[in-house]
């Protein structure tokens, strides 16, 4: 019989659930794709759901479920935390308190009553372990160092360590309040960006400033030169507050924060962004050489918020000593649920575990569409719901051919195609594609079609054949979207997605992982000599991305986007009568 085991993590942002059949994983995603609530924290009864649906079996079937971390040890964080600063912390405990023991520390008990089960042994991980096993575990290697830095699990905020075949040991690690997630988390809000949503515009905003305020920054955090680090808890509240930062983090920065929502950015804000960004190169490359010098190995797995900071993994992959890098695209508290099922399978249950060399040969995350999928009944159900009008292609050719054509047109595509991606990277089947040889494309898409802030970037999705060719990327893959590398002096034809210091956050696509998009980018680059499109993810601001045809057809019915290709049909917005009883997406989610 086969050996099931289910994931879970939530409660605090990016609530998900995955399973794995013996040690394989079957299907994964987060629940604020069907509940529609970004960043949704609520259990993912949903997501589980559908990973049991997509399995075939009931909660009864499972042999393990996983919880991604500790709840007893992030209570006692918070007590301490609050009795060291009472009375200032009475506020906070009064209103975190009671929601702990309703809910998240009898979790054992709300996960047997939201997911029917009565028998199934359910096991905690440590926070930082489930990161840690959410990479090394989905890795290519056998053996590698492993880095995780995040605002915090339990107690800690950045940890080290080794993995080796089916085991991995963290054995360095830096506690809470020192936190660099927590320090970036502080410095979004400042910026005037919401916490816990923001922090990505951040890493958008950072190349239009200069690095001229990073000696204020260093204020506020020491940076020891093996990279580890402490905050001067004096600029700070988030360790028993109800905020990030204080009137003396204000006055070290010379300037008050930014005002929420406010219109524009002042050149001062754009050079923080910039110098906070440098500042978080400078930690997360010193932590690898450290971690190199230790271990000696030439593989580096990645996890935990901070790894979704693209450009310090760039740093860290050129300037440290490491060879190869690998970072899940779940590589935040989502993936929490992939690593604390890939911990039971590994360590718990002690199953063998090779990914070079002899057999056996075990899984490894080469992909990320373990999302909900929809075959043309499913899709042709809901058009002729809405009454929309269509045409139905032949086959896949024919789809990656006519979506190529209205890309070289100048049309902007919304592109919902296979499985929904598992975490925050829209990679080719939940995506809106244009021409990145068009110069005022990226203001399109970001003001006509996300109506989102004009400075935010948009990726390029490139045949990885190519990549090289176009990025400085040295050879290294960047399937999930997590690298930046400069574009190459002889290719900046490309304007909407080459930032403004020449960088670009690069897709890297195989015919193996994305036979459909690979055959896509073909087809366009048959089309226009060019070998890349612009992808940015299928949503507008404050939207989770969309995650079943429905959401895909309102999300296209609310923008400007020209053109949906939705499984085999291809829809054009001209051809579509009104839809008044389809709300405009700036009334239906709030801003991000």
């Amino acid at each position: 019989m086969p050996q099931y085991i289910l994931g879970i993590s939530c409660f605090y942002h990016d609530s998900a659930a995955a399973l794995l059949r013996d040690g394989e994983l079957v299907a994964a995603a987060s629940e604020e794709r069907f509940t529609r609530i970004k960043h949704d924290a609520a259990f993912p009864t949903n997501a589980a759901r559908f990973c049991l649906n997509v399995a075939g079996i009931t909660i009864e079937d499972v042999h393990a479920i996983g919880f991604y971390d500790k709840p007893m040890l992030k209570l006692e964080r918070l007590l301490l935390s609050h009795l060291q600063h009472f009375p200032k912390s009475k506020d906070q405990f009064v209103r975190a308190i009671p929601a702990w023991m309703k809910e998240k520390l009898p979790i054992r008990k709300v996960i047997r009553k939201e997911l029917g089960s009565r028998r199934t042994p359910i096991w905690f991980c440590e926070h930082h372990v489930s990161h840690a096993a959410s990479t090394f575990f989905a890795s290519p290697f056998q053996e590698a160092a492993i880095l995780n830095m995040d605002g915090v699990g339990e107690w800690a905020t950045a940890t080290s360590g080794v993995g080796s075949g089916n085991s991995l040991e963290l054995t360095h690690e830096i506690r809470f309040p020192h936190s660099l997630g927590l320090l970036y988390s502080a410095f979004t809000g400042y910026l005037g960006f919401k916490v816990n949503s923001g922090e990505y515009k951040v890493m958008g905003l950072a190349p239009y400033g200069q690095p001229t305020q990073v000696d204020r920054i260093k204020q506020l955090i020491d940076i020891a030169p093996d990279g580890s680090f402490r905050l001067d808890m004096k600029h700070f509240d988030f360790d028993f507050g109800m905020r990030m930062a204080n009137e003396s983090f204000f006055e070290v920065m010379g300037r008050g924060p930014r005002d929420h929502g406010s219109e524009g950015m002042e050149p001062f804000y754009k050079d923080v962004a910039r110098s906070l960004q440098e500042v978080v190169n400078e930690v997360m490359v010193k932590q690898a050489c450290a971690l190199h010098e230790r271990t000696g190995m030439k593989n580096l797995c990645m996890a935990g918020g901070v790894a979704l900071n693209c450009v310090a993994n760039g740093h860290v992959l050129r300037e440290s000593p490491f060879e190869r890098l690998f970072v899940q695209p779940a590589a935040g508290d989502a993936g929490g649920a992939l690593g604390v099922a890939l911990w039971i399978h590994n360590m718990v249950l002690g199953h063998e575990r090779t990914v070079e060399g002899d057999a056996p040969h075990t899984w490894v995350m080469d992909r990320a569409d373990w999302g909900p999928a929809f075959d043309s009944d499913a899709i042709r159900a809901v058009l002729d719901h809405y009454g929309a009008a269509f045409v139905e292609l032949d086959d896949d050719e024919a789809v990656a051919r006519a979506t190529a054509k209205e890309i070289a047109a100048g049309k902007v595509i919304g592109w919902f195609q296979g499985g929904m991606e598992y975490g925050p990277r829209a990679l080719g089947n939940r995506s809106i594609l244009g021409d990145p040889r068009v110069v005022d494309m990226r203001d399109r898409i970001n003001l006509k079609i996300k109506f989102r802030e004009g400075f935010r970037p948009f990726a390029p999705s490139v045949l990885a054949e190519k990549a090289d060719e176009w990025f400085d990327l040295r050879g290294h893959p960047s399937p999930f979207m997590l690298l930046v590398a400069d574009v190459k002096e002889d290719k900046r034809t490309v304007p909407a997605v080459t930032h403004v210091d020449g960088s670009a956050r690069v897709q890297t696509v195989t015919a193996e992982s994305a036979p459909l998009y690979y055959a896509m980018l073909k087809a366009f680059e048959g089309e226009t000599g060019c070998p890349l499109v612009i992808n940015t993810s299928f949503n507008v601001r404050g939207e989770p991305i969309v995650c079943t045809p429905e959401d895909a057809f309102q999300c296209f019915i609310r923008t400007h986007m020209d053109t949906l290709v939705v499984g085999r049909f291809l829809l054009r917005k001209e051809d579509q009568r009104p839809y008044p009883e389809i709300r405009d997406a700036r009334e239906v989610f709030p801003l991000d």
